[in-house]
């Protein structure tokens, strides 16, 4: 966590008084179901309006008067309505939806975690799906079929995560957590961080900087990508990087879907040059409502990938923490107090 950087102004031309009311403007769809919990945290006199989605025009025409507004995106529009505004807060990690060159002088920008612990048993549950091959198991049986070992002697015996080498690519609030309950199973741990410190002293059998990728491809059974999309990390995963794993290791991303190359990975998986990957994280996302294709590939015709709708944090637990820091972040800025998880948008 951070404190405000020391010369930013707490509060841009149009704001209210020290001691005056703040004006909240939440447009974060899975803050709906807890609307009660974070209007209790507020400062007291805060009004708040609400939004069930984002909608640019609406949250737009609602910014003038506003002091703090939260939710996912951030735009020029909404920049030129906002001529209040002291606080532009993320409901999540990820802020690559704010647009830092439309915050108006002097606007903070913060995001928020607490998805940490949904996130890592989400990684230890589809791995173990996976690597157990339970999904298939279970199509099988329903057609009377007993897929095992025990009835097929040719088949082979499958791995538990007990002796696995786990490669954790970026160790930050995600990558450590992910280790920790990996760890709790019995697995052995390997690491790639921008900031390998950070790391040192948490069991891993080795910790090195991102010159250390290849290395970490090569020895590990389950790859975690657990770091940010930028212009650097963008199709980090390619296809040499693919053709460096094992031919029976599993890819897990639970960061953002551009980090890896969809034509790289699809051909991987269809060709079983990998042993499977879980992906949650993808390349197109709706546009309203709840339909749309994942990819322009036809990844849901391979049988060797467990696809879900970006729902790994998307627990309650999750979001009541959010509220709450949300909430908390939002009383230090009414009693000018710095605050916290400050972040510089591009």
């Amino acid at each position: 966590m951070s404190a405000m950087p020391k010369g930013k102004s707490q509060a841009s031309g149009g704001a209210a008084p020290p001691g005056s009311p703040l004006r909240v403007v939440v447009a974060d769809a899975n803050f709906m179901p807890h609307r009660a919990l974070m209007e209790a945290q507020l400062p007291a006199g805060t009004a708040v309006s609400w939004h069930p989605a984002f909608d640019e025009a609406a949250v737009a025409a609602d910014l003038p008067g506003a002091h703090v507004f939260v939710g996912p995106r951030f735009t020029a529009r909404m920049g030129a309505a906002a001529d209040s505004l002291r606080l532009v807060h993320v409901g999540g990690a990820g802020y690559d939806g704010i647009d830092g060159k439309a915050l108006p002088d002097g606007v903070l920008c913060a995001n928020t975690f607490c998805h940490e612990c949904s996130i890592a048993e989400y990684v230890a549950a589809t791995s173990v799906v996976m690597r157990r091959q339970f999904l298939q198991q279970d199509r099988e049986l329903r057609r009377g079929h007993w897929d095992s070992s025990v009835y097929e002697s040719q088949r082979s015996q499958l791995s538990s995560l007990a002796g696995a080498i786990v490669g954790i690519v970026g160790y930050g609030h995600i990558g450590s957590r992910v280790w920790q309950l990996m760890r709790a199973f019995g697995a052995s741990g390997v690491a790639v961080t921008s900031r390998p410190a950070r790391a040192e002293g948490e069991g891993l059998s080795w910790v090195a900087g991102t010159d250390g990728l290849d290395r970490l491809l090569a020895e590990s059974d389950i790859v975690v990508l657990c770091l940010p999309l930028l212009p650097e990390t963008r199709h980090l995963i390619g296809r040499a990087q693919l053709a460096a794993m094992k031919p029976d290791a599993l890819l897990v991303n639970v960061s953002r879907g551009p980090l890896v190359d969809p034509e790289a990975l699809y051909g991987a998986l269809k060709e079983r040059r990998i042993g499977g990957a879980v992906i949650d994280v993808w390349y197109q996302y709706p546009n309203g409502g709840a339909h749309a294709r994942p990819a322009p590939l036809p990844f849901d015709t391979l049988d060797n990938i467990l696809m879900t709708p970006h729902v790994s944090g998307v627990t309650t637990q999750t979001f009541q923490g959010r509220v709450r820091e949300v909430a908390a972040n939002i009383s230090r800025l009414k009693a000018e107090e710095p605050l916290r998880n400050l972040v510089s948008p591009r």
